[in-house]
């Protein structure tokens, strides 16, 4: 009953958040992922397809310890929280490729680690068989359009629904490896170091006399002399950079304010994204209920 729970409430969150979209961002949205579902049903019919590439891509799997398959399906679940991040805001700019591709075999050993995961939700029995025979078993509940991986087309709320029991999948997959119950990367809660491409691309303004920028520097409390390059975060606080240099090296939030900075680090990463998604589903409910 807890899993259950756990998979509505992950599925409510972002189905209550994409009511915020507008009918332009849906559209894209839809069009982004009807790609990409394509490009996996490709890619797991090409695993069915050859016995080889099947047999090497379980050998890959079973190689991985637990810790690495939960670090495999983060990243894949990074990447698509990435990029529904990027629809949410209506951004112009796509998210890095680094934060949103998978080399070919890591993204093989995903979709039949999510695939291998379903059908046994669906039949815990169904893969007591030994390996050799897995590669049937599968194409046997494919064959049944379980997944919909044989259909020509799909429509768009379909194309959504997907992408819903694709993030929720992930998620709750993640859940259950790190025992974090429905809050991923609950252990985490260390401090991380800031992304250092994001520590590379942040700004740097001038100081001056009049306005915000004459504030002290709460790191070592001197004031920012005129003229004196200081560094502008994202939640536009400022600091000198030679105070707030050591500080993003240890942490990825703000002195200030607490506002979170992209990391290295996959789990903290979906954490501060989940909690992005997560508040804007807050801000539908509240215009919801006052107006």
């Amino acid at each position: 009953m807890e899993k259950i729970d756990q998979i509505i409430s992950s599925e409510t969150i972002i189905m209550s958040t994409l009511s915020t979209f507008t009918s332009h961002q849906l559209s894209d949205l839809t069009l982004y992922f009807s790609s990409l579902h394509n490009r996996y049903r490709r890619r797991i019919l090409s695993l069915l397809s050859s016995p080889t590439l099947f047999s090497l891509t379980l050998r890959y799997v079973h190689s991985l310890s637990l810790h690495k398959k939960s670090l495999l399906i983060a990243k894949h679940l990074l990447s698509k929280l990435a990029i529904f991040i990027h629809f949410m805001h209506n951004d112009t700019i796509m998210p890095p490729s680094s934060t949103t591709s998978m080399k070919h075999r890591d993204l093989d050993a995903v979709l039949l680690l999510l695939l291998l995961c379903e059908i046994r939700q669906h039949d815990p029995d169904a893969l007591n068989l030994p390996p050799s025979r897995w590669r049937l078993v599968i194409c046997q509940y494919i064959a049944k359009d379980a997944l919909k991986f044989s259909s020509i087309s799909c429509s768009n709320r379909e194309i959504i629904m997907k992408f819903i029991e694709l993030l929720a999948k992930c998620k709750n997959f993640i859940n259950a490896m790190t025992h974090t119950g429905d809050s991923i990367g609950e252990k985490d809660m260390k401090e991380v170091a800031t992304s250092v491409m994001i520590v590379v691309a942040l700004p740097s303004i001038e100081a001056s006399d009049n306005g915000e920028d004459t504030k002290e520097c709460v790191i070592c409390k001197e004031d920012m002399k005129k003229g004196r390059d200081v560094c502008k975060l994202p939640c536009h606080h400022t600091f000198h950079w030679i105070c707030i240099l050591p500080w993003l090296k240890k942490r990825n939030t703000c002195p200030c304010c607490r506002f979170q900075l992209p990391s290295d680090d996959v789990f903290v990463e979906i954490r501060r994204l989940w909690e992005v998604v997560a508040k804007m589903n807050d801000s539908a409910k509240f215009v919801k209920e006052f107006c």
